[in-house]
């Protein structure tokens, strides 16, 4: 496998509700049937980008490498949505730091790009 983390691009610019969030890093990630489709869940989802086994995504990245969300059209989500931007970039947050409370290290990083 290539040393390179993957990144995943989500367009910010189609996301102008809760339920768009939803829709647009279900498909990207590949959530399970039973994704809850709230911030727990997403949370919960985004936990184990490294661990296939969970199940959470068909998404993946090698233990100790960190996937980067490339949030295209960035300006037009901070401009639509900006409770959802705000909320992103907390969710994002608190899934690094859930994982270096229970010993790992951090999985996601944000990257924005118009």
């Amino acid at each position: 496998m290539s040393d390179l983390a993957p990144i995943v691009e989500i367009d910010g610019g189609s996301i102008r509700s809760v339920s768009d969030f939803h829709d647009v890093f279900a498909a990207a990630f590949g959530f399970p049937e039973f994704y809850g489709r709230n911030g727990n869940a997403w949370i919960d989802c985004m936990t184990d980008l490294d661990d296939p086994e969970a199940g959470m995504t068909k998404v993946h990245v090698e233990p100790g490498k960190c996937l980067t969300l490339q949030i295209e059209n960035a300006k037009a989500m901070k401009r639509d949505a900006p409770e959802i931007w705000d909320t992103l970039a907390d969710h994002t947050a608190f899934v690094n730091w859930r994982r270096i409370e229970m010993g790992q290290g951090a999985v996601l990083a944000l990257s924005y790009r118009d």
